[in-house]
């Protein structure tokens, strides 16, 4: 078996992917490596994109918390990259990103709980600690917002794994290494 996985372009994928290729292009100017992978199967990138935009109470830049502290927790430079630039487009810089990345927030209380939890959840495979949960809470966040960020971390360690086996390279700009002497 052949354990490199080639980019699917949309001639490679069926009639309902190439519909999805056409409008990442229109909405994004490419399709990202990843998405294409996703598109291996003919449902998986269909399905993926429903979970991952679906309604939410969490804010845009909530799910970056979400997103760069999980992905950083699973070691996926693609989704760290990706996220890096998706948190940029929301307000974030450098410092605030890496700090995020190291699951904290030194500028919003609110970020800070969340990235905490969002790191708990992803270390400890769900068995979250009290801690994390009294920080959530006492920062003002709600069970609902709790269920919403339990299925994010679901969400984005899927596509986290989906890299870490495939390997696709990398097509936004990469993220630099986390040094937490710097933060």
């Amino acid at each position: 078996m052949n354990t490199t996985f080639n980019i699917p372009t949309k001639e490679d994928v069926n009639s309902t992917n190439q519909a999805i290729f056409d409008n990442l292009n229109k909405t994004l100017g490419f399709v990202p490596n990843l998405y294409a992978t996703y598109a291996h199967s003919d449902t998986a990138l269909e399905n993926y994109l429903n979970f991952a935009n679906a309604k939410t109470s969490l804010s845009a830049k909530e799910k970056e918390v979400v997103n760069l502290a999980v992905s950083e927790v699973n070691n996926c430079i693609y989704c760290l990259s990706a996220h890096t630039a998706i948190a940029k487009m929301n307000g974030f810089n450098d410092q605030q990103i890496l700090e995020l990345r190291a699951g904290f927030s030194s500028i919003n209380t609110k970020f800070d709980a969340l990235a905490k939890l969002a790191k708990n959840i992803t270390e400890n495979r769900g068995k979250t600690d009290t801690e994390a949960l009294e920080l959530f809470f006492n920062a003002g966040y709600t069970t609902g917002n709790l269920i919403d960020t339990i299925a994010l971390v679901g969400e984005k360690t899927i596509s986290n794994y989906i890299h870490s086996t495939t390997q696709v390279p990398v097509d936004f700009p990469l993220a630099q290494p986390l040094e937490l002497e710097t933060l």
